[in-house]
């Protein structure tokens, strides 16, 4: 999950090293790593176990979240080519609980730069808390729109398919427009997008607007205010 590429994102992967323990850290916590021969040795199960992993204890714990990124994707059903790390949705009054919860299952949680997430460490992967969407704060509304889904055989909640995208497309801009990232996200669950909704929201933007447009030459959805066009989310 990306915010816009603007100055003050760049750093945004930077490694653990950089960052600095979130606020009640006792000090540079150590890695909380599996044994190198209980690690799944293909990344995408890696980055699954630890998506399971950290939604399991935060389940138990009770607390609102909601998986984004790449893996909810795949929990949507898309394909299993997961990026980099593993992303969830949280709100910002719940930043410190969330934080204290992963400490107390022995996760190292750090503050990076960036003020919009925190960032975990599971079983060797990074795990990203967000708690901004393209500039703007995950609402308890954005929560409740989440669908109960099994991820990998665990089930957890997972950001709504127009979420995902409307949070992808907000992020585009003049620094930071890679279509073809996103393109393939949307040919995989357009049947359960309202793009209605996403036009209404993003459509006047010059990026969405150009993203929109090659959508529509590709085919993969229908020219704005045809009859095909009509939202599928809400459809039972």
């Amino acid at each position: 999950m990306r915010q816009p590429a603007d100055d003050h994102a760049h750093g945004r992967r930077a490694g653990v090293s950089e960052l600095r323990p979130a606020a009640g850290e006792p000090g540079p916590a150590p890695r909380h790593e599996a044994p190198h021969e209980d690690l799944p040795l293909d990344r995408n199960q890696a980055i699954l176990q630890a998506a399971k992993q950290v939604g399991s204890i935060l389940k138990k714990a009770e607390q609102p979240f909601a998986l984004a990124g790449s893996v909810a994707v795949y929990a949507h059903g898309g394909t299993q080519n997961l990026q980099h790390d593993v992303d969830f949705c949280i709100r910002p009054e719940d930043a410190d609980a969330v934080a204290a919860t992963l400490r107390e299952a022995r996760l190292a949680v750090y503050t990076p730069p960036e003020d919009w997430l925190l960032k975990a460490d599971c079983l060797g992967q990074q795990v990203d808390l967000i708690f901004e969407l393209a500039h703007e704060p995950v609402t308890t509304g954005l929560l409740a729109r989440a669908r109960e889904l099994s991820v990998d055989s665990v089930l957890m909640p997972v950001l709504a398919p127009t979420d995902l995208l409307r949070g992808l497309l907000a992020a585009f801009s003049e620094h930071h427009c890679d279509f073809g990232a996103v393109l393939p996200i949307a040919r995989t669950l357009r049947e359960k997008i309202d793009w209605e909704a996403l036009r209404r929201d993003c459509g006047d933007a010059p990026m969405p607007a150009a993203f929109f447009f090659i959508l529509e030459r590709l085919e993969i959805i229908a020219p704005a205010g045809s009859a095909a066009a009509a939202p599928k989310e809400e459809q039972p």
